[in-house]
């Protein structure tokens, strides 16, 4: 525990201006930022009695080692600069919302030539209009199937689309009236995107301009006895009404607001967030935070805004923002706001009416979802705790192993041999921190080699950082030249393997060569799921009921799941290589010409200089070199049809190839391609 005197800036030195500062640990790891409208006197405060401070802020200064500060022109700049450096570094001691789940858009890609709608989840893309979010993804599908009979627009997936529209057949929505069918020419680019446009604008909140006009239409309709037309028109508008009745009018039609709720204890907060627009409730999200630091409800709802609007910009940022306490000042969020909408944005504590009722609503989600959190939370932190300490017992660690490392070794028959890194902190998977490995040493088949290199190099690389920063005397020595963290900074309390003796003692042995021997290892074999230490005859069996031995499955499941992808990611990229990969210069345009000109590889290689030079796009010389690459690559052994035995027409290209008895037709579905790498 570290002594604030021991790095108080000396008097004088902080200046009192605007700006955002930086508590660091002994490891140069960023474990707080902060915002002030004057430094020194924010600052200030870290530094009196101890006793004087609340305990999290307490645990926060006797963990720093150090601070330091960047000075700003205004404090719009240090609220955004802060949210940056929060994303950034990640640290501990900040509040930081999680969220369990990403949630679900309905979407409608106007950037595509045909438009489609469909749910979506994750980053927002440019030319994508987004409505939500939503609580659940079959609440949006619910609500399309209702309006696809009144916006028939495409929501099949590129290949169904291109699928259909080669077979000249649409699909089973096409024939049931759900879809205008454009991948057939039903309906022309323009006439979708119509479509579409009138989708998105009743999604939007304009919905009763529209039912008027189609209930003007029906009645027109039975005026000129067209009765069948008129009820279907009088069906359209019944499916729109139910659409409509799905999200309840909660305030006057076309206000576009958000509303933040928070409840909260002394330990957590949580936030809950109602997406108004075009006065329904479009969306509903909600987060849960740890009160690390000594932070009240203004500064909740601070954090909250710079988590929901931190990525938004233009209309994803509402007019109105109604909160329950305004930030201290208040003046800053709201022009930051501002910027990111593009127009003013009000930022308000409701008072009266309709908005002050709805956000009592918000509130009392809020205090549900606390209340239902902390019930999950009181047993996980229990556990998780349990189970550090048994493994603590089981192992004979001085302490528990805050830091878990664990390594797989991953390859298919010898081929494609990679290994996985991933890390736990407290008992929880850190993403971020997991690594990837390639087998650079050897070839073929060894898994303890393998082992050996890994840890080998990763522990080389700490001890290299180490050396180099000095016991990280630097900060900005713990990054690379792009101003990343450094991939192998922080050493573990414990290294797990997935493996028996063997591999532990390869990896104890990879520890010893580098000379460290502060970090333990230990084994987790698969078969009776025993654990193994290095020197050790016989294994350590942990109880089947044991919180420590689920925990190392649960780590050791994951390093398996990470290093089993990379190594069928690497497998498929190379099924896919084609010998054109090797002609320098030629990117993947000129690389989708050429096959789309000749059809194959095998008919490209064929081919005369002047014959390539027809391509657009290909010079004589790239014509020449395309010629002597392909004359050099071997071309690939014929590959055999194994569910009829057929000799298979050599495409080389990464498409299905065609029999040599019939020239032309597809590979039966279902048929495995030995080239493309499928398991056995």
């Amino acid at each position: 525990m570290a002594d604030p005197s021991s790095y108080r800036p000396r008097p004088g030195e902080i200046p009192d201006s605007p700006g955002v500062y930086k508590f660091r640990d002994e490891h140069r790891r960023v474990i707080y930022v902060g915002k002030a409208k004057s430094l020194r006197q924010r600052l200030a405060n870290y530094f009196q009695d101890l006793a004087g401070l609340h305990p999290r802020t307490r645990t926060m200064v006797t963990t720093a080692a150090s601070v330091e500060w960047t000075v700003v022109s205004t404090e719009v700049e240090a609220l955004q600069l802060e949210y940056s450096w929060i994303k950034e570094f990640d640290p501990r001691f900040n509040v930081k919302y999680r969220d369990d789940k990403s949630y679900p858009y309905l979407a409608v890609t106007m950037n595509e030539e045909y438009p489609r709608v469909q749910v979506m989840r994750g980053h927002k893309k440019k030319g994508v209009r987004y409505f939500g979010p939503y609580g659940h993804a079959w609440a949006i599908r619910d609500t399309v199937d209702l309006l696809l009979r009144v916006f028939p627009v495409r929501t099949c997936s590129a290949g169904v689309f291109k699928n259909a529209a080669r077979t000249g057949r649409p699909c089973l929505l096409g024939y049931i009236g759900k879809c205008s069918a454009p991948c057939v020419g039903r309906v022309s680019e323009e006439e979708h995107r119509e479509l579409a446009e009138e989708f998105s604008d009743f999604m939007a909140g304009r919905t009763g301009t529209y039912i008027r006009r189609l209930e003007q239409r029906m009645t027109e309709a039975a005026e000129e006895m067209e009765y069948e037309r008129a009820a279907r028109l009088r069906d359209d508008i019944e499916a729109l009404r139910k659409a409509m009745e799905k999200s309840a009018v909660v305030l006057a039609d076309a206000t576009d607001a958000d509303l933040i709720a928070v409840a909260e204890d002394e330990l957590e907060a949580a936030v809950q967030i109602f997406h108004v627009r075009g006065g329904r409730v479009r969306g509903q999200r909600g987060w849960v935070t740890d009160k690390v630091e000594d932070v009240t409800t203004a500064a909740l709802v601070e954090h909250a805004l710079q988590q929901l609007y931190g990525e938004e910009t233009g209309d994803s940022v509402p007019k109105e923002v109604l909160v329950p306490a305004l930030p201290d000042p208040v003046e800053p969020v709201q022009q930051w706001l501002t910027d990111r909408r593009g127009s003013n944005v009000s930022l308000r504590i409701p008072q009266r009416g309709d908005k002050k009722s709805l956000m009592e609503t918000v509130a009392r989600n809020a205090q549900q979802s606390l209340v239902l959190h902390k019930t999950k939370r009181a047993s996980d932190l229990t556990t998780r705790s349990r189970a550090l300490e048994e493994i603590s017992e089981a192992l004979d660690l001085d302490s528990a192993p805050l830091r878990i490392e664990c390594y797989d070794i991953s390859h298919l028959q010898g081929d494609d041999v990679v290994a996985s890194m991933v890390v736990f902190e407290d008992g929880l998977s850190r993403k971020s921190e997991y690594r990837r490995f390639q087998i650079k040493g050897f070839e073929g088949q060894d898994d303890v080699r393998s082992m050996h290199e890994v840890i080998t190099r990763r522990f080389r690389r700490y001890l290299a950082e180490k050396e180099k920063t000095g016991e990280w005397a630097d900060g900005d020595e713990l990054k690379d030249e792009e101003g990343r963290p450094k991939r192998f900074a922080y050493p573990p309390q414990l290294v797990v393997v997935d493996g028996g003796q063997p591999q532990v003692a390869a990896a104890k042995k990879a520890l010893d060569e580098l000379g460290i021997d502060d970090i333990a290892v230990c084994g987790l074999a698969k078969r009776l799921e025993e654990v193994w230490l290095p020197g050790e005859d016989d294994p350590v069996v942990l109880p089947r009921t044991s919180e420590g031995l689920y925990l190392l499955q649960r780590v050791r499941d994951e390093a398996h799941r990470f290093a089993i992808t990379y190594q069928r990611a690497k497998r498929a990229k190379r099924f896919r290589a084609s010998p054109l990969d090797d002609v320098p210069g030629l990117g993947e345009t000129r690389k989708q010409a050429l096959i789309k000109h000749f059809g194959s590889v095998k008919k490209l290689r064929s081919a005369t200089i002047d014959q390539i030079c027809e391509v657009p796009g290909i010079g004589r010389k790239t014509a020449e070199t395309i010629a002597v690459a392909l004359a050099q690559a071997a071309p690939a052994a014929p590959a055999v049809n194994t569910a009829t035995g057929e000799i298979m027409d050599d495409m080389e290209d990464g498409t299905p190839g065609t029999t040599a008895g019939a020239p032309g037709e597809p590979v039966p579905a279902g048929a495995p391609d030995e080239r493309r790498g499928q398991e056995t």
